[in-house]
């Protein structure tokens, strides 16, 4: 178990999970550069990170929702968490404002303060352009609802991701492969922070070139161990 001074941005799961280096460069030396990509990222949130509710009869919206993880050392937000009602069986309701507050669970249900029934989780992440073929996005998704088992106290099987440029949504199971994956990136990011360097990694041109950072990480230079000699070719074009 970690304590609260311990705990890692859970975002940075996607990081690592994409590159070790790029997530020691923003997490650990706070390093950042925009381009097209994280631009249009950090449009399609912010609707998602406004923290706006919304409520109807048998959905509830919750966006922004703070998320964290004892077990796991992680701390972050969730883009959006569904409750969709489930059971409609009168249940105690309770006083005071209405908020998006479990307030008990039963296997995969929770019930809300302010609210009748018996209501599943479902966490949604709003991504930029489409379905990837690595797990870079659904080990972030897969983290968030780890913390939402653990802070709720229930079983989540299922998210998804939502994609800007096709405007769709790739239903996610979370499945005990996913898990493991998840749980095993979450000890190396610690591991790594622990350490506190920044690891050298080969040049791949698949995501070297996409990388918003390429111009202060210099895959080309710092992945290939070069010779002085060739260090300075490469410096001078």
């Amino acid at each position: 178990m970690f304590t609260e001074d311990e705990l890692l941005p859970l975002s940075g799961l996607q990081h690592l999970a994409y590159c070790e280096r790029q997530w020691a460069l923003i997490h650990l030396e706070q390093a950042w550069a925009e381009n097209r990509f994280t631009a249009e990222g950090r449009q399609l949130h912010e609707k998602a990170d406004s923290g706006k509710q919304e409520s109807r009869p048998d959905l509830r919206i919750a966006r922004g929702l703070q998320l964290q993880s004892l077990r796991l050392g992680l701390i972050g937000r969730a883009d959006v968490v569904e409750f969709h009602r489930m059971a409609s069986e009168p249940q105690a309701q309770a006083t005071g404002p209405q908020t998006f507050e479990a307030e008990s669970a039963a296997g995969n249900l929770v019930q809300l303060r302010g609210a009748r029934g018996l209501w599943r989780p479902y966490p949604v992440e709003y991504k930029r352009g489409q379905k990837k073929r690595g797990n870079f996005d659904r080990v972030q998704l897969c983290a968030q609802a780890l913390c939402l088992e653990e802070m709720l106290g229930v079983s989540i099987g299922e998210g998804a991701l939502f994609y800007g440029k096709t405007r769709r949504r790739e239903v996610v199971a979370l499945d005990a492969g996913l898990r493991d994956e998840t749980m095993r990136l979450a000890e190396r990011m610690h591991a790594l922070y622990r350490e506190y360097r920044t690891p050298v990694v080969a040049y791949d041109p698949k995501r070297c070139d996409r990388c918003s950072l390429f111009s202060l990480c210099l895959p080309k230079t710092t992945g290939s161990s070069p010779s002085v000699e060739s260090y300075i070719r490469l410096a001078l074009g």
